[in-house]
């Protein structure tokens, strides 16, 4: 029994004195850690030009309107299609639905029924272009937003910004904090980018202009912001 308690007493002091080192705390953590965060970001233009077309049919019988919107929906294929080349004008079709209309008191009076179309690419003059010969659909949405390529591109930019003011940080705190130097401990690198911009539309007066005058849109891309932060801990050391 004696010999059983003096194991234990012996294994409380062991962990006292691993409690004891400097640096180090109970978890086995080291005390010297600091949170740090650093972020960079730059601005680039938005080379994709996305316009989404819509038109809204009505009427007694359900068949009449849903051929009416996909003979709609054929006429605005055949324009977009003129100009459709793969990664400069990707087209595709949108929502096509049809549903009920009830009176007040229950049963059905009519229905009614929308289809979209969706264009988007890189060659932003031909789909500007596009957006006056279609007379079938309305514009009914107009967004700018970045490529692929064009946001990797920038992306490893900002990164290399991101970390380089991260280390320089992270050196310049641990000086002022008395220490000599330090290591990178858990870091994590996020990205983001701004939500594309969007521009709503009246369909009726788009779809006018359209018809009548065969003008192209006027577009102006702007600029998106892509941001990289880099958080983490690093361990000062002496």
């Amino acid at each position: 029994m004696k010999k059983a308690l003096t194991l234990l007493l012996l294994a409380a002091v062991g962990q006292l004195a691993l409690a004891a080192q400097p640096g180090q705390v109970a978890d086995n953590q080291p005390r010297d850690r600091l949170n740090l965060t650093a972020s960079a970001s730059v601005e680039v233009t938005r080379d994709v030009l996305g316009v989404t077309f819509s038109t809204t049919k009505e009427g007694i019988d359900a068949a009449a309107v849903q051929n009416a919107l996909k003979q709609a929906l054929d006429a605005a294929l055949a324009e977009a299609r003129k100009i459709a080349k793969p990664g400069q004008v990707d087209v595709q079709t949108g929502n096509f639905s049809l549903y009920p209309r009830y009176a007040a008191k229950g049963g059905i009076t009519g229905w009614q029924g929308t289809a979209e179309l969706l264009v988007e690419g890189r060659d932003t003059a031909a789909i500007a272009q596009l957006t006056g010969r279609i007379g079938s659909m309305a514009i009914a949405r107009v967004g700018y937003s970045l490529s692929k390529e064009q946001r990797e591109k920038v992306e490893g930019e900002v990164v290399v910004q991101a970390i380089t003011r991260y280390k320089a940080r992270a050196a310049d705190y641990a000086r002022q904090f008395g220490y000599a130097s330090y290591a990178v401990g858990d870091v994590s690198v996020n990205t983001a980018e701004a939500s594309p911009m969007m521009m709503g539309a009246q369909q009726t007066r788009f779809k006018a202009m359209a018809a009548s005058s065969e003008e192209a849109l006027p577009v102006e891309a702007g600029k998106a912001t892509v941001s990289v932060t880099v958080n983490g801990t690093v361990v000062m050391t002496h």
